[in-house]
């Protein structure tokens, strides 16, 4: 195997990490289910705590998180959340330190994505096989939650995320797809993956953010596909101009 296919290990921890993102000051935050919200340095290989519990109530288990462009972290607190058991949770962690809970009926939330113009929040339900979409106030409240998108299958939406003019995309773990849905709810495109039904999590990138990258969790294949709209540009890279 040549050196640029070899993949290096830089950290260990007793934890069940779920979903990862850079924050511009050059650490990563992860959503952990066991340990909550962690800090991830890749200059010195350190994890450390962030956010362990709300107030004296440990989380139900941790999912996924995303960056607001002021430095607010929205995160999920799926658990074994489902149809069963409508009790999942979505929280955003202001730069300032107040969390709030904005939602507390989720039916196994998952990823989670903001508008590009951050007046909704979308969140992935993975066992009600939807979209929820979410309205956020100037005055931090959210207004009427409603289902954005219904899908089928035997599992459902995992990590989503939203190119600049608002088309969602969404990856299917059952499906072996990434539906991209416009700003309407309407279905516009299918990425279908050559390797797998498992498509789970999928960012842009690349130098113009045009490219979709793609993991494939029952092969353990990444792919890559090509749209024709950047995708919404998130914290780090703003702080980057």
């Amino acid at each position: 195997m040549s050196a640029d296919r070899e993949w290096t290990q830089l950290a260990e921890w007793d934890g069940e990490p779920g979903g990862m993102a850079l924050h511009p000051n050059g650490k990563f935050f992860i959503t952990d289910y066991k340990q909550g919200l962690l800090t991830f340095d890749p200059a010195t290989s350190k994890i450390e705590p962030f956010l362990g519990r709300r107030d004296s109530e440990h989380f139900k288990g941790l999912n996924d998180l995303t960056f607001a462009l002021n430095g607010d972290i929205y995160f999920t607190d799926q658990g074994q959340t489902g149809l069963q058991d409508p009790t999942g949770r979505v929280y955003r962690l202001r730069t300032n330190g107040q969390l709030d809970l904005l939602l507390s009926t989720g039916i196994s939330p998952n990823g989670l994505v903001l508008h590009p113009n951050e007046t909704v929040l979308f969140v992935a339900m993975t066992r009600d096989n939807s979209v929820w979409r979410v309205p956020l106030f100037p005055d931090g409240t959210t207004g009427k939650v409603g289902r954005f998108a219904s899908f089928y299958g035997v599992s459902g939406p995992d990590s989503i995320f939203i190119d600049e003019q608002a088309n969602l995309f969404v990856p299917h773990a059952s499906l072996g797809s990434v539906f991209v849905i416009n700003p309407d709810g309407e279905p516009i495109a299918r990425i279908v993956s050559p390797k797998g039904k498992t498509t789970t999590n999928a960012k842009f990138g690349g130098p113009d953010r045009k490219t979709v990258y793609i993991t494939q969790s029952d092969t353990g294949a990444i792919l890559k596909a090509s749209w024709h709209v950047p995708g919404r540009r998130v914290y780090a890279d703003a702080e980057r101009k």
